[in-house]
Order: C-alpha cells, then sequence, then structure tokens
C-alpha cells in the first residue's frame, strides 16, 4: 500500500520543535529565575506573563524567519501577519497560564518545580498544538495573499 508522506509538513513540524526548544529554554530558565527573586516569589503568573512574553518573541523571530519562512506575508512588513503571530501566541500562553493557575491554585501544587511541570510541560503541549495548527493554517497559510512561495505537494512513497 502506498503511504503519503508530506515531507515539506514534516521538516516544518521540525523547525517548529526546533524554535519551540529555544522558546521553551527562555521561557522556563526565565521563568524559574524570576520566581526565584523576591518580587515574584509569590507571583507565579506575573512570572509566567513575563517569561511567556519573552519565548514569544524569540518563537516569532525563528517562525516567521526560518519555520514557515517561504509563506510568510512580504507586504506591508507583514504587520497584520504579526499581530495574528501574537494573537494566536497569547491564546497558548493563556492554555498554559490556565493549567498554572489550576495547579497552583485549586491543586495547591505550588513549589517551582511544580509550577514549571504545570505551565512548560503539560501547558506547553496543550498550548503548542493549538499554536502550530493556527500558524500553519491561518497566520503563515500559502493560499493568503502576499506569500513567498505555494504549498508543496505530498510526495508519494513505497
Amino acid at each position: 500500500m502506498r503511504a503519503l508522506v508530506n515531507h515539506a509538513l514534516v521538516r516544518q513540524l521540525t523547525k517548529f520543535a526546533l524554535v519551540g526548544g529555544v522558546g521553551f529554554v527562555v521561557d522556563t530558565v526565565s521563568f524559574t529565575l524570576l520566581r526565584f527573586t523576591p518580587a515574584f516569589a509569590h507571583s507565579p503568573l506575573k512570572a509566567g506573563i513575563i517569561s511567556a512574553g519573552l519565548a514569544i518573541l524569540a518563537n516569532w523571530i525563528g517562525n516567521r524567519y526560518w519555520t514557515f519562512g517561504p509563506h510568510r506575508n512580504r507586504n506591508r512588513n507583514g504587520v497584520r501577519e504579526a499581530a495574528e503571530f501574537f494573537a494566536v501566541s497569547l491564546l497558548g500562553t493563556l492554555v498554559a497560564l490556565g493549567c498554572l493557575a489550576f495547579s497552583h491554585y485549586v491543586l495547591g501544587l505550588t513549589t517551582v518545580l511544580e509550577d514549571n511541570i504545570s505551565k512548560n510541560v503539560v501547558g506547553l503541549v496543550l498550548g503548542s498544538a493549538i499554536r502550530f495548527a493556527l500558524y500553519r493554517y491561518w497566520v503563515y497559510h500559502p493560499s493568503r495573499g502576499g506569500r513567498v512561495s505555494g504549498p508543496s505537494e505530498p510526495i508519494r512513497v513505497e
């Protein structure tokens, strides 16, 4: 039986994961450092908002110019695309912060390690699935006007 493998999708997912890995490091390190400062020791959501903002900025650069580079919008310097990217990123961040708030304030899991697991493991997985789908099929979709190139065709393998 022939299987369809879309190599372009696999490459794009790999790049998305690598960029996300950089964002994960930025988010986790900055979140953890902030949680150990007196100003954020008892404010995990504030620390999470700041660390997520830094990660979103790193991810925007990586995804715009590398992961989805061939499909980015070149019209008007991509202002609309940037707004859409940040809206999608905010949605993914709200998912992660929701996981953090639930585990910290409802379940009473309040250590820095527990906060990191709820935000940067559980929340990251759920938020990343939402972000990738919306980036691929909305923000950087090849059929939208002003794109650098069109979609890649699937490759048949035997």
